[in-house]
Formats: C-alpha cells, structure tokens, sequence
C-alpha cells in the first residue's frame, strides 16, 4: 500500500471546540480528559508521522461539507469516525450510505450493518435466527397501564436506537413490576422512543475486538473487573462507568486484557464473536460485547461496528496485545477500505 494515500479523518462535532462533551471523559480513550477534538487530532499527527498525507474534516451537521471536501480535496480514503447526524444517531448509516454513492473509499461498516445494530430489537433478532444465545427480551412501543411480560426478574431496560451506554444507569435495572413501569416511563420521556426490556444476566463481561474483512480475527479478549464495584452499584458498565470521571463506577470497572479465560472457552468466544460480526454484516473492526452467565452460558449483547479507535481505547489494548502496535492497526483498517477500491 503507497504510505502517501491522501487520508480524510471525517467526524461530526457540531459547535465550537469544546472543554468536555457527552464524551469526553471517556475512561478507556481519554485518560488525560481530551476533547475528542483533541483525540482525532492525534490520530491524525499519528498518521502524518507514519507517512500518510492525512487531515481532518469535521463535517458539523452539514452532511454538504463531505460533498465539497471530496471534490476539493479528492481523499483517496475516508478513515470514518461520525457516529451521529443532527442529533440522531440512526443517521449514522446514511452518512455512510453517502460515501457510498459517491464510490470513495472507507473505512468501517456498511450502511446495512450500522442500520442492523443500531436497533438493538432487530439485532437480537438476526442473532437469535441464527443460533446465537442473547438474552430474552421484549419491546414496548408506548405508555401502557401494565407491562405485561414473561420474562424472569431482574430485568435491564435500555433505549432501543442508543449507543455507548447511553440511558442506562444503575437504575436500570428492576427488579419488579413498580421499577419496570417507573423506568419505561422514565426513558419515554427522556429518549421519546420504544424501550428493550431484557433478561438480565449476572456473570463476567467480556469484549471481544475483531478485526478484518473477508478474513475477520479475533483480537485477544478483554473483560470488565467488577471485583471492586460497590454493593450497592449493579455490574454493568453504565453511561457513568463510560464516561463520567466523577462516577464511583467510573473508577470500578476495570478492563483486563487478555482476559482469564480456559482455552476451551476462549474458542467458544472466539466463534460466536466472528459469527456475530459475520451476521451483523459488520467489517474492518467491531467489538462484540458478551456475558458469561454464572452457569458459563454465553449471550452477546451487542455487537459494535465502528467502535472507539483512540490510543487507549479497549480495540486498541486488544491489538497491543496480538501483538499490533496502535499504528499498524490502524494502517491494518485503512489497508482494508483501500483493498475495496478494486471491487467497487
């Protein structure tokens, strides 16, 4: 691959530079409290410095600006990092859908994968129909009286177009009908979208990064360590364990990676994340997220296209420990966007 590829960093940071942003004290890519400004910033220095001609273009909800920059700067390959357009992240995917039509090169998940796990109903359902355990759920779509349900308490209720923990906290999970009613009724209000109630799954969690396209790995695994979150807390990674410094859980929930696991689960991780990733359409790097039941069932959650890329982040700690410096996987991804450019 000629190291001299003309690289566009696109992201979507709407407003002025700011000091902190939803999230900006992100534990795992923002150790020092960088702006995420700040975070694509270095990406790119480590880019330049690798030899690509590199530079940034924050797209600012003017879905416009890509259209003029391509046709001014004529990037060889778009290195995509916007997750939401106009406040919506279920836009994400018709950003990508535009990178299509123009027939550029980039990086990360096609418009079909960002759409299938973006709503997180439709992605259990894919894995489900195709054998892979997740927990049992049910949707509701409006206020109702009661919430009629079969599933077994404690339950965990999440906006169902949310990412990056976003609307779940430690009161999400209930453990009976009063705290299911208060909670759905909370997130109408707040989200004004339907709400995922699933079975909730005690047990260790683990993340499995995958990188590739026709011929995915999975990355060493790493887990979150509960061992020092609070009684009163739940084990969950909540929006605050993510993504507020401030936040007991924060500080509570440790990755460890690789993660403690025998060898014969390990490949039992291994083959349920690549078939995840392969169902979910996803390509280049993913990060599928898994509970180990205390009976050693495995669920996936989710499935992640397009997760964090800073230099601390957990896909970044899985391809040190593969053996990846943080550079070679990132080249590792461009190489596979400019790779398509023969098939397209």
């Amino acid at each position: 691959m000629n190291e001299k590829l003309k690289i566009a960093l696109i992201y979507n940071e709407p407003g002025p530079s700011p000091k902190s942003t939803q999230k900006g004290g992100k534990k795992e890519s923002n150790p020092d409290n960088l702006t995420p400004f700040e975070e694509f910033e270095l990406i790119e220095k480590a880019l330049i410095n690798e030899g690509f001609n590199t530079y940034l273009l924050n797209i600012n909800d003017d879905i416009q600006s890509i259209i003029k920059d391509i046709k001014k700067n004529k990037p060889d390959v778009i290195f995509n990092f916007v997750e939401i357009y106009k406040e919506d992240p279920r836009m994400e995917m018709n950003v990508v859908g535009l990178l299509e039509l123009l027939k550029i090169p980039y990086t990360g998940a096609p418009p079909l994968a960002l759409a299938n796990c973006q709503d997180k109903e439709l992605s259990k359902k894919l894995l489900q129909n195709a054998g892979i355990k997740t927990p049992d759920f049910i949707l509701f779509n409006q206020q109702e009286s009661h919430y009629k349900h079969d599933l077994n308490y404690p339950l965990i209720v999440k906006p169902v177009f949310e990412d990056a923990s976003v609307g779940i906290d430690n009161n999400s999970i209930v453990r009976n009908n009063k705290e299911l009613k208060s909670r759905i009724e909370y997130l109408f209000l707040q989200f004004s979208q339907p709400c995922l109630v699933e079975e909730y799954i005690e047990g260790r969690e683990l993340n499995a990064a995958i990188l590739g396209d026709k011929e995915p790995q999975v990355l060493p695994i790493s887990e979150i360590d509960f061992s020092e979150m609070p009684e009163y807390l739940h084990n969950i990674v909540s929006f605050q364990a993510k993504w507020d410094p401030n936040h007991e859980s924060f500080h509570k929930t440790v990755p460890i990676c690789p993660a403690k696991l025998p060898k014969s689960l390990e490949a039992k991780v291994n083959k349920i994340s690549l078939k995840a990733f392969k169902v979910m359409g996803c390509r280049d790097y993913a990060r599928v997220d898994i509970r180990l039941s205390k009976k050693n069932e495995l669920y996936v959650l989710e499935v992640n296209p397009n997760p964090d890329l800073s230099i601390c982040s957990g896909f970044a700690r899985s391809a040190e420990a593969s053996g990846l410096s943080y550079l070679q996987a990132l080249k590792k991804i461009i190489e596979l966007a400019w790779a398509r450019r023969l098939h397209d």
